[in-house]
């Protein structure tokens, strides 16, 4: 497959993986727009949020909580942190591999964008 998450989770592309387990993986964004900016996948390929079925919502969840544990981990839980999903390249989506990035450890922009 050509998506790079999932060579990534295949360990095929080299990554320092800060978090795994039977369904997700979680590394450091080689591009960091924010000290702590981490990124958080499901295993499985999932192109988009749109493409998540009503039987992989529960994985929503776990990755939350999974954003939650590490928060707290990096020291960024009690000042506040960010959590974005984007969906498809309208939504600034560039990996077409759901993910949600992890931002914190300094003030996030008011603006939504």
């Amino acid at each position: 497959m050509d998506c790079i998450f999932c060579q990534i989770v295949a360990g095929k592309i080299p990554t320092e993986i800060i978090y795994h387990d039977e369904d997700a993986v979680a590394f450091r964004d080689i591009h960091p727009v924010a000290p702590t900016h981490i990124i958080i996948i499901p295993k499985e390929h999932i192109p988009s949020l749109a493409h998540l079925s009503e039987e992989q919502l529960p994985l929503m969840g776990h990755m939350i909580n999974i954003a939650n544990q590490l928060a707290k981990k990096e020291g960024i839980s009690e000042r506040g942190y960010r959590l974005v999903i984007n969906c498809g390249k309208g939504g600034g989506q560039v990996v077409p591999h759901l993910h949600m990035h992890l931002l914190g450890g300094r003030k996030i922009s008011d603006e939504l964008g």
